[in-house]
Order: C-alpha cells, then sequence, then structure tokens
C-alpha cells in the first residue's frame, strides 16, 4: 500500500516538478543559500546566490562527484533564483497527512517510527507523528554537533596546530589544536591545514636562528578523557587525539572506513619529524609525549579552514572524526572538560541557548555513533528551521553542507527506485544509520516552490536497505507534494 501511494503521489499534476531534476539538482544549492541568508544591506545574500548558482559541476565546498555510478554535473544555474519564501502557498495539515500516513506504516519502517514536517518560512508544524518522542538519531546527530559549533565558535574559527620551542632546553613542541583534517599529503585534498607548510615554517625559523637539531615531542593536552569512542576500537573513527593527521587514516582514503592509526598523535609526529628532517632540521631520538610550557615561543602554525567549510564537509560525508572535533570545540568555548561527557554537556547547552526542544534529548558523543545519543524528529526539524533563520546566518553550511539526493555524499547511492527517483535533486539530508536504526532529516521544496523541512526516524528496523528505500520514499513523497 504504501508503494502505491508513493507512486500515485509521483505521477500527479505536480509530476512536471520532477522533470528537470537532474538539471536542478545542484542548482537547489543556491535556492538554500538564497534563503538561509544572509539576508543583510551589503549585498553578501545576492552574491552567494551568484556564486553558488555558478560553480557548475562543483556544487559546494564538498558536493562534488564522489562516485562513479552518480549522475553527471548538472548545467550551471541561471544567475538569479527566487528563495521559496511566503509568496507562494504551503501545503495543508489534512493533505500532507494524506500523503504520509499510508507511507509510515510500510513494515519496513520497523517497530517504532516518528516523523515531522515544518514550513521553514513560518516555522509551522504541519505534521507530526509521535514527533516528540526521543530515539537513537544515529548520524543525524551532527546535525546537533554542527549548530552548537557554529553557533557556540561562529562560523569563521579556525583550529590551529603549532609549533613551540621551549627556550631553555631547546625542545621543539608540536603541539595539537585538534584539527582531524591536518594533512600531510603531497597533494592537498581539499584545502586542509597543511603538515608540510609547517614543517617549511617551522624549519626556516629555526635556521634563521642558527638552530639545526632539535629534540621533538608532542603534546595533545587539550583533550583530556580517554581517546578510544565508547563503541570501540572501528575503522569510521579514528582515536580522538588533539593532534592526527589525514584522520590518522593509513591508506589514501579522505572519507569513509578507513584503517586507522593505533595512535594518531605518535604517527602525526613521526611524520612531522621526516619533514623536519627532509628541510636540514635533525630530531635527536623517537619524538615522545609532552607538553609546551607557558614559557615556549611559538614558532609557527597552521590553521583548519572554517569551521563553517569543516560542518559541510562534516554534514556531506558524515564525517565522525570531524563532528568528534567540533563536539570538542564546542567544549572548549562552553569551558567544560574537554572529553566525550563534556562535550556531550556542551552540545546541549549551546542548543539551549537556542530555545530548541530538547525533551528527552542526550548526547553521549558528537558524531550519532554512540547508541545512547537521543533526539526527536521536533528537534532534528528545529535545528535545520533555525539554520534557516535569516537572523542566523552564522548556521547556513548546516543547510549546504546536506547531501544533495542522487548526487553527493551519502545521498550519491540513493533515490534510484522508480518509486523515490522523483527525489533526485530536489532533497537535501543528512541520514543516519546503525544497526536497526535509519533516520532522515533534511528540506525539500516541495511541488508550489515552498521550502520544507522534515525530519523522519525509525528503530527496529530489519533490513537497512528497505527501509532507506522506506524514508526517501518519504522525502520524495514531500517534494512533490503540492498537498492543498
Amino acid at each position: 500500500m504504501a508503494k502505491t501511494a508513493a507512486q500515485s503521489v509521483a505521477k500527479s499534476k505536480t509530476k512536471h516538478v520532477t522533470v528537470g531534476a537532474t538539471a536542478v539538482g545542484l542548482a537547489l544549492a543556491a535556492v538554500v543559500v538564497a534563503t538561509a541568508g544572509p539576508w543583510d544591506s551589503s549585498g553578501q545574500r545576492k552574491a552567494e546566490v551568484v556564486r553558488a548558482a555558478s560553480r557548475g559541476g562543483g556544487g559546494g565546498a564538498d558536493h562534488g562527484r564522489t562516485s562513479p555510478g552518480a549522475p553527471s554535473a548538472a548545467p550551471s544555474a541561471p544567475a538569479v533564483l527566487a528563495a521559496p519564501g511566503a509568496s507562494v502557498p504551503g501545503p495543508t495539515k489534512r493533505a500532507l497527512a494524506d500523503v504520509l500516513d499510508p507511507l509510515l506504516k510500510d513494515p519496513s519502517l520497523g517497530t517504532h517510527r516518528t516523523a515531522a514536517v515544518v514550513d521553514a518560512v513560518t516555522g509551522k508544524s504541519l505534521y507530526g507523528k509521535s514527533a516528540g518522542d526521543a530515539l537513537t538519531p544515529a548520524s543525524t546527530t551532527k546535525l546537533a554537533t554542527a549548530v552548537a559549533a557554529l553557533s557556540a565558535a561562529g562560523p569563521d574559527h579556525r583550529i590551529a596546530t603549532r609549533t613551540a620551542l621551549e627556550p631553555d632546553s631547546g625542545e621543539l613542541v608540536l603541539v595539537g589544536g585538534g584539527d582531524p583534517t591536518l594533512t600531510a599529503r603531497e597533494k592537498n585534498p581539499y584545502g586542509a591545514a597543511d603538515l608540510r607548510t609547517l614543517a617549511d615554517d617551522t624549519a626556516a625559523s629555526l635556521k634563521k636562528n642558527g638552530t639545526t637539531e632539535v629534540t621533538l615531542s608532542y603534546d595533545t593536552s587539550l583533550y583530556s578523557g580517554p581517546t578510544t569512542h565508547p563503541i570501540g576500537p572501528n575503522e569510521n573513527l579514528a582515536q580522538v587525539s588533539a593532534l592526527m593527521v589525514d584522520e590518522a587514516r593509513t591508506d589514501d582514503s579522505s572519507s569513509g572506513p578507513a584503517p586507522r592509526a593505533a595512535d594518531p598523535a605518535t604517527s602525526a609526529a613521526g611524520k612531522f619529524a621526516d619533514l623536519l628532517h627532509d628541510r636540514g632540521i635533525k630530531t635527536k631520538g623517537t619524538p615522545g609525549p609532552g607538553k609546551a610550557s607557558g614559557r615556549a615561543e611559538d614558532v609557527a602554525k597552521v590553521e583548519s579552514p572554517p569551521l563553517s567549510a569543516l560542518v559541510e564537509r562534516m554534514l556531506t560525508h558524515s564525517d565522525n572524526d570531524i563532528a568528534e572535533a567540533l563536539a570538542r570545540q564546542v567544549a572548549i568555548a562552553a569551558g567544560e572538560s574537554h572529553d566525550f561527557d563534556g562535550a556531550g554537556q556542551a552540545i546541549k547547552k549551546q542548543l539551549d541557548t537556542l530555545q530548541l526542544p530538547l525533551s528527552g534529548a542526550h548526547f553521549s558523543d558528537g558524531s550519532g555513533l554512540d547508541r545512547t545519543d537521543k533526539v526527536s524528529a521536533d528537534l532534528l526539524t528545529a535545528l535545520l528551521t533555525k539554520a534557516a533563520d535569516p537572523t542566523r546566518p552564522e548556521l547556513r553550511s548546516v543547510l549546504t553542507g546536506l547531501p544533495v539526493a542522487g548526487f553527493t555524499g551519502t545521498l550519491s547511492s540513493r533515490y534510484e527506485d522508480e518509486a523515490d527517483a522523483s527525489g533526485t535533486g530536489l532533497v537535501r539530508a543528512k541520514t543516519g544509520t546503525l544497526t536497526g536504526v535509519n533516520t532522515l532529516a533534511g528540506t525539500v521544496v516541495d511541488a508550489d516552490g515552498r521550502l520544507l523541512i522534515f525530519a523522519f526516524m525509525t528503530e527496529g528496523t530489519a533490513i537497512p536497505g528497505s527501509a532507506q528505500a522506506a524514508l526517501d520514499r518519504l522525502a520524495s513523497s514531500v517534494a512533490n507534494c503540492g498537498c492543498r
């Protein structure tokens, strides 16, 4: 029955919306930018729309083509796109319920399912099914981490990795600031801070002062508590350390599961020692752990991309390492302990200052890998609604980082079934997947051009692929629904 309902929606009088889905898929990024702001008198909003629309196949900081089977890049969109807003009608509650109620009965959605749909312009709830129940969110937890980090530390905040020299001993300390994207690769993958640049600048400064040999140590004291995630060692996440390079990956990957270095900081320091040696600076013995004293003099530093770019990458690729790093940036800003517990408390505290619905919410980590995380569909839609608020331009990258259905990130290989393919290029959403848990939360422009925000959460699912397809069908149905 659910499949029939979805197909009937896809074949409705609003089907014209999907005809150009491939062509508008990346152009939708510009619509989101226009909706989310910034809205000020400087012309920044217009400039961002033009920039987003003219990026061709790039589609944003981390929205490039991610798999060989993904659709070809869409042509550039026109320079001017109207933002979905109050000028177009929104769906009615009853009509939306007529579409979604049958789909939510799909047994593929497990034993417990919740849903919420909100009008992004007014913030008004249009649909809800147990929307206040707190369930395990899986990776949609990253939406909370993103909003907390951007509002606490700011979108322009950068994470520094530096070297410092102890004046008495001549010990050089590599000080980690919590940037998991610091790279040691010859080809910088995405404009990350570069360990090679840090070695260049450090070696040049040391030689300028006549130093050609040092004792190298590394400082990870910014973080406290255990480095191993509560789920234990896992290829989806490195040991959580204030110092690592390339997310401690031991292969050439830049996203997804991968083998990781057993001790990210030791590995990073070893690579840095090799880079210094190549630049004429010898290091005595093997680098070991240490801590820069208050008397240590800064030698050089490199900085990560701004938090807004890290948020985009985290959401597009569901990057767990960036998520845990950003959670600790929230803890640092809030003055909480720089560990899993402190980060979780800081995220909740920061969201509370934004007056978001936190009933039943709990954060044990920043990535959503921990099953004890709990959020509601109401909270997920509220996070996205806050990010779409024109008075909150600092949160814009929460929307621009969402994967595009059928095109990018964790949605690049979804929306292929006939029943849900109509959402290709129109749905932008964060996925969440653990064994027995499947979630989807994001934005969509409906058939009338109204920007809607949705969250669908499930627990007790048995077949991941079927559950994901059912969630995709729900989002596609919202996209194709005039519902009045």
